[in-house]
């Protein structure tokens, strides 16, 4: 195995594991969205208590799930596809089809990481905070957009780099040739 061959494919495994903490981070997102959940109901009717925090929180959590997880579902293939195109193509066309989709989406990920980083940025800058009672500084609930979309555009790098050269997509997905 040549040196070029081994850091590619040490490339990929550190981006793939990165994904998968970033999978493991987004559940951790969404179990504290539950339970955040749960003390509102308790505190809300059991105690009659208002709530001030936790509806802002739930949402904060959830959306950094959903950013924070993506690089994982991209790495698990589990987001929903359309597939009716190259269901009936071979896999040559097949394989251009797929590395020209993972390019368009680099582009479009790498733009909003760079244009989240800059919200987020501004935010810690300029000590922004919530609207709520809460008030909460701004750039914790944003800093999940630049990590998110920015891990995201490493896994699709790897991607990219497997449907080149011909490795094996991560997570069971199966091997393609070069293209």
């Amino acid at each position: 195995m040549s040196k070029t061959s081994h850091l590619l494919d040490s490339f990929i495994a550190k981006v793939e594991a990165l994904s998968r903490a970033c999978g493991v981070l987004a559940a951790l997102c969404l179990a504290s969205a539950c339970l955040a959940v749960c003390h509102m109901v308790l505190v809300r009717y059991a105690f009659g208590l208002a709530t001030i925090w936790q509806t802002e929180f739930v949402t904060f959590a959830v959306v950094a799930a959903t950013l924070i997880g993506s690089p994982y579902v991209l790495l698990t293939r589990g987001h929903v596809t359309v597939d009716l195109l190259p269901h009936y193509l071979s896999e040559v066309p097949k394989r251009w089809l797929a590395l020209a989709a993972s390019i368009c989406a680099w582009g479009a990920c790498a733009v909003l990481t760079w244009t989240g980083w800059t919200y987020f940025h501004e935010a810690w800058t300029y000590e922004w905070v919530t609207e709520s009672v809460w008030g909460p500084p701004l750039w914790i609930p944003l800093l999940p957009l630049p990590v998110g979309l920015g891990i995201l555009t490493l896994q699709y790098t790897a991607d990219i780099l497997c449907l080149i050269s011909g490795r094996p997509l991560g997570s069971g997905r199966p091997k393609t040739e070069a293209v």
